[in-house]
């Protein structure tokens, strides 16, 4: 069966605690990994969490404040160290090449892997921005957030396809390996009656994942959650402290709670909780009051499942 997960490998904001690691959050899709954000710790926690730098397909980085990229050099290392058969892509603000460029080479080390940097350039904002993703079963897309530094959300869409309907296979008395046929080809041959795939089946929508951290509310936001099976987003702060939250571009678990009601998300899942706050119950309180949904308080380490399909 496919592994469609999320590896949670930090949840704290600007400064970690004794039990938040700064952020790094990997996505498991079908066969492909998407490492975002790796912050200080990334690479040990991988280890804590099971998962060997050949699971990483793809690095997302939203913006360089250093939370959210200074694991980077570790796992670019990491990655040349264990020399995983494949190369991996990472995408970042354009704005930040210099940034990137002192991560990359921030000290010597052999180069084993073909490094593909994906700068992304904000021309479009705030509209999807296409990524390059050749081989992977989804499309990748960025949208520009509001943060005090250029910062991108990223959404990964799985293309729609066909649920087969065991009710209309069995009216066209289809069984056994013809079923097959007709997957493979789109067609089958039933007594003399050609039977396509269309007949027997209906729509099924594509299923949606997205990564949002630092920002504000934003039209970047909303255009990222929406219809997304798994919500992934940064709720740094409660509603009490909202001015706070404002002024340093981030939101509050309020927010996080009300744009996932209004887009329509399956699972979400709270993370980037700042320091202030040693306990949490707040920020699911506050988010459970705007969303009915599969809610997560992110914890270090933890796995959480992309929802099963509708």
């Amino acid at each position: 069966m496919s592994q469609r997960e999320l590896v949670v490998l930090g949840t704290a904001s600007q400064v970690p605690t004794r039990h938040r690691n700064h952020n790094g959050y990997l996505l498991l899709w079908d066969g492909e990994g998407l490492l975002f954000d790796p912050g200080e710790g990334t690479q040990r926690q991988m280890l804590h969490a099971g998962v060997s730098a050949h699971a990483v397909t793809r690095i997302c980085v939203t913006h360089f404040h250093g939370d959210h990229c200074l694991g980077l050099p570790g796992i670019i290392q990491r990655i040349n160290l264990d020399r995983p058969p494949h190369p991996v892509s990472v995408y970042y603000p354009a704005s930040g090449q210099h940034f990137f460029e002192r991560l990359r080479h921030a000290s010597a080390f052999h180069e084993t892997v073909e490094l593909r940097p994906e700068p992304i350039a904000a021309d479009s904002a705030p509209t999807f921005v296409p990524l390059s993703a050749p081989g992977a079963p989804f499309a990748l897309e960025a949208a520009a957030l509001s943060h005090p530094v250029e910062s991108f959300g990223y959404r990964l869409v799985e293309p729609d396809g066909l649920r087969i309907l065991p009710e209309q296979l069995a009216r066209y008395g289809i069984a056994g390996p013809a079923v097959g046929w007709l997957q493979r080809e789109g067609e089958v041959l039933v007594d003399g009656q050609r039977v396509t795939v269309e007949q027997v089946s209906e729509p099924r929508r594509g299923q949606r994942a997205a990564f949002v951290m630092d920002t504000r509310m934003c039209e970047g936001v909303e255009r990222l959650a929406e219809g997304a099976d798994l919500l992934v987003i940064e709720a740094t702060f409660l509603e009490q402290d909202a001015a706070l939250a404002r002024d340093h571009g981030h939101l509050t678990a309020a927010e996080a709670g009300r744009v996932a009601a209004a887009a329509g998300v399956r699972t979400l899942v709270l993370t980037h909780f700042s320091q202030r706050y040693p306990v949490l119950e707040g920020h699911l309180a506050e988010a459970r009051r705007h969303f009915d949904g599969e809610l997560v308080l992110a914890r270090d380490l933890m796995r959480v499942p992309v929802p099963a399909r509708a």
